[in-house]
């Protein structure tokens, strides 16, 4: 076994994560679900939805008998929707082309729906004990760090270097348990010592290795990605309200918050109220302006403004796609953070109970 794969084991089973929910079985369902979950979101934020969504998806059938709103109303707060909607779409190719059983090596693993080489190295090493690399960002962070390596490591020839370095350090000794420490070992060192901010050194079982340890230049590595501004959009939803119902639409599959339920958008440049019975078929007079939200995505900025609007007519309402729910049942559906920020402000404000209480003809 390599010199760096036999401490980091060693470390791992003195000083690593050994209680995380999705620990300690070698069920690759459970394994699948906790990975994808982890995908750019912290562990303290995965814990109580990874219960829950196995709570109630125990199973690969389980999951793919479920609709995808059901899916993705567990997943709503979590973020990257296209995770959820995959997850259950690699369910429904499971069953219907695997018998219901999850692929036995990270090869075939790869092949499903929103995962990739890491990901699928990550599910094999753990519930098979296949010899397989991964590099998620703690990993790229611990052997960028550990062998000097300058260059961002998103860039493909950095990251082509960062898998071959992967490779190279694997044990040589091709059990389970060994296999599984070692890819948690990875995961843990990243995650608690070798951080990306003030990372721990002193207790780094790799520093007397490490070159940006021996070099000072811990806090230089990796290197940053190139920056770039984000750009901003603006955004503007109708929050029309008829007694205590209000009216949510589901969004395209494809674009940001695909499939989710989410507040009607307000074409840009259009009159407000000209729009609302051009487009949704419903008569409405507006009442005020809500908070301006903003909310950041990877690849840009969006400024969402929120009209408030009390319902005078909806008869001509006959869309599909649509839905007139209560804010309660609005929040245990599949709804995008910020509309849920909203619904939980306007829920607890005096105007909103006024204008629940007026019948439809009372405006």
């Amino acid at each position: 076994m390599s010199t760096f794969a036999n401490t980091l084991i060693h470390w791992q089973r003195r000083h690593g994560r050994h209680d995380l929910p999705w620990q300690n079985t070698r069920d690759p369902y459970a394994i699948w679900i906790a990975e994808i979950m982890l995908q750019q979101t912290q562990v303290a934020t995965v814990i109580p939805y990874y219960q829950r969504f196995i709570g109630i998806f125990p199973d690969i059938e389980t999951l793919a008998r479920a609709s995808l709103d059901a899916v993705l109303a567990l997943w709503s707060g979590l973020g990257y929707y296209t995770r959820g909607r995959n997850i259950h779409k690699a369910a429904c190719l499971m069953v219907a082309h695997y018998q219901g059983r999850f692929p036995s090596n990270a090869a075939a693993i790869e092949q499903l729906p929103g995962i990739g080489r890491s990901t699928a190295a990550a599910i094999a090493a753990f519930a098979y004990g296949e010899r397989c690399a991964i590099l998620d960002g703690n990993v790229k962070r611990v052997l960028t760090r550990y062998f000097g390596i300058n260059g961002y490591p998103g860039e493909k020839k950095t990251e082509i270097l960062l898998w071959e370095k992967a490779e190279s350090l694997l044990p040589q000794e091709n059990t389970h348990d060994c296999m599984a420490t070692y890819t948690q070992a990875l995961m843990d060192l990243g995650a608690l010592v070798c951080t990306r901010h003030q990372p721990q050194c002193r207790v780094c079982p790799l520093r007397s290795d490490c070159v940006a340890f021996r070099e000072n230049r811990t806090a230089k590595l990796p290197a940053p990605k190139p920056r770039k501004p984000l750009p901003n959009r603006e955004a503007t939803f109708l929050l029309m309200i008829d007694q205590n119902s209000i009216l949510l639409e589901k969004r395209p599959d494809t674009g940001i918050w695909g499939g989710l339920w989410c507040l009607p958008q307000l074409p840009a440049s259009i009159d407000l109220q000209l729009c609302c019975i051009q487009y949704w078929g419903i008569n409405a007079a507006f009442i005020a302006d809500l908070p301006v939200i903003d909310h950041v995505f990877t690849h840009f900025k969006l400024r969402i403004s929120t009209c408030l609007l009390q319902v005078i007519d909806r008869s001509n309402n006959t869309l599909e796609e649509q839905a007139w729910v209560t804010i309660d049942e609005a929040l245990n559906l599949a709804i995008p953070a910020p509309v849920r920020k909203i619904l939980m402000e306007v829920s607890s404000s005096a105007k909103f109970f006024e204008m629940s209480c007026q019948p439809l003809s009372g405006y």
